[in-house]
């Protein structure tokens, strides 16, 4: 998912959220947010008078997990309320994703889509009106709430060794966070993007006798050789409004996760490895080579400030191109023109490695589901989200990466689609989008606006360096 700017609410209108959540709260809360136990039926209402003894002739427990005995329709008639950012076009694609589920099973789940995701999740959650489930597009925000222990942890909730079996490990650490006494499994992963992904023209490229570089040190190559045939090899934009400047942080993120450890990127978004260290200075001029050179980039570098994001590809589109490579996730071709045909029209390559001993990292966004309220149908949910077939549809739709195993490459409607879920599958290293799991002051803040200073020439590299650490150190 693409970056949005943050989103501020009126003073009245956060006074008139809270009011109104209070009131939710007076009325009841069924959260349940004890510990949770290693079998569902613990987590069930109690019967009416439970004083009484079980009888011989009481009918045993059902057995298998929440999602099986839902689908014998254990729960029928029940309802799980969610709340995330889909709305619109995504909202419909979510909703047709999950009807099936809801046909067999007699669960209603209850979306409730919302521009305002971000500012309103807290305003819920501390008003005791939070969701039975809440997608998180930026696992940054569900960190910060796991620290109230308000967030159910997942680790006795959901079968540990099928999580293993479906996701690439990558997938679970992300979703292990600080809870308010330790480590928990603050959610499950459900969709993804990728943006380790350099798209190009493709049918012009093949023509023009091409080919796709391995390694960094043949992109560069390529990209000069591109400058001698008379373009510039580079399509870049990062004007996004309030969001000015993010495109800028995938590619600090991308070429630091080929230039240092998974364990030194880690540090780097937790705010342990400072902005200001060799090592994110060094991934920044190496992307400086690229950016700040006029013959490598379309209508130069003082373009790409003043260029939005997703006009950028458009060079790569005329006929001959006037430019061929665009660096951004997967949603991008939204913005392509309509008449363009994927693996016809357009492609894309993997981002080469850059330091061989880092292997191939692939930098990832995407959707963390958290459960806040512990009930039997609301774990069958969570464990239908982290399968396959609770994103089959969306799959079969285009334009979204499933993250799990089990999800075969047959669903997808294209070869890149397919080629893009098997780097995912295949990757050595998945790290999802440091400035989105980094605080909204940095990731969001300093962030966005150092980069921004710094291309536009309004400050220095250590300038702005300094300018985005300033923003943790605040």
């Amino acid at each position: 998912m693409k970056k949005t700017p943050g989103r501020k609410l009126s003073l009245a209108m956060v006074l008139c959220l809270s009011f109104t959540m209070m009131l939710s709260g007076c009325g009841g809360n069924n959260s349940n947010n004890a510990a949770p136990t290693d079998t569902p039926a613990a987590t069930a209402a109690p019967t009416a008078d439970n004083s009484k003894e079980t009888t011989p002739s009481a009918e045993p427990a059902a057995a298998g997990s929440p999602l099986e005995l839902a689908m014998k329709g254990e729960y029928k008639g029940t309802k799980v309320t969610m709340f995330g950012p889909f709305v619109d076009a995504d909202q419909v694609k979510f909703e047709s994703s999950i009807k099936e589920f809801e046909e067999k099973t007699g669960i209603d789940i209850q979306y409730e889509g919302s521009k305002e995701f971000e500012a309103t999740i807290n305003i819920r959650v501390d008003g005791g009106n939070a969701p039975d489930i809440a997608d998180f597009p930026q696992p940054g925000l569900l960190a910060s709430i796991a620290k109230t222990g308000k967030v159910v942890d997942l680790t006795g909730v959901l079968d540990q060794e099928k999580l293993k079996g479906n996701y690439n490990q990558s997938w679970l650490d992300m979703s292990t966070m600080d809870g308010k006494d330790g480590k928990i499994m603050a959610g499950i992963w459900n969709r993804s993007n990728v943006k380790s992904l350099v798209w190009y023209p493709k049918k012009q490229f093949d023509e023009a006798g091409y080919t796709i570089p391995q390694t960094w040190d043949e992109l560069m190559a390529l990209t000069e050789q591109i400058a001698k045939d008379g373009d510039p090899a580079w399509a870049i934009g990062i004007e996004s409004g309030a969001a000015t400047g993010w495109p800028a942080t995938d590619w600090v993120e991308n070429i630091m996760l080929r230039t240092t450890s998974p364990e030194n990127y880690d540090k780097w978004v937790s705010g342990e490895l400072p902005f200001t260290s060799p090592e994110v200075k060094n991934a920044v001029e190496i992307m400086s080579k690229i950016w700040l050179n006029q013959d490598y980039v379309y209508g130069g570098t003082k373009s790409i400030v003043t260029t939005a994001f997703g006009d950028a590809p458009k060079p790569m589109f005329d006929n001959p191109p006037k430019a061929w490579f665009n660096l951004i996730g997967n949603f991008i071709t939204s913005f392509f023109p309509e008449t363009a045909k994927v693996d016809t029209d357009y492609d894309w390559f993997y981002l080469p490695p850059i330091d061989e001993q880092y292997g191939k990292p692939v930098l990832v966004a995407g959707d963390i589901y958290a459960m806040f309220n512990d009930r039997p149908e609301v774990r069958a949910v969570m464990e239908f989200f982290t399968t396959g077939e609770s994103i089959k549809s969306w799959v079969q739709s285009g334009g979204v990466i499933a993250p799990m195993n089990d999800a075969p490459l047959d669903w997808y409607q294209s070869d890149s689609d397919r080629r893009m879920a098997q780097l995912v599958q295949d990757a050595s290293t998945l790290r999802f989008d440091g400035s989105d799991l980094m605080p909204g002051k940095v990731g969001a803040g300093t962030f966005w606006k150092g980069m921004t200073d710094y291309v536009s020439g309004t400050a220095t590299l250590d300038q702005a360096l300094e300018q985005i650490q300033s923003g943790w150190n605040n």
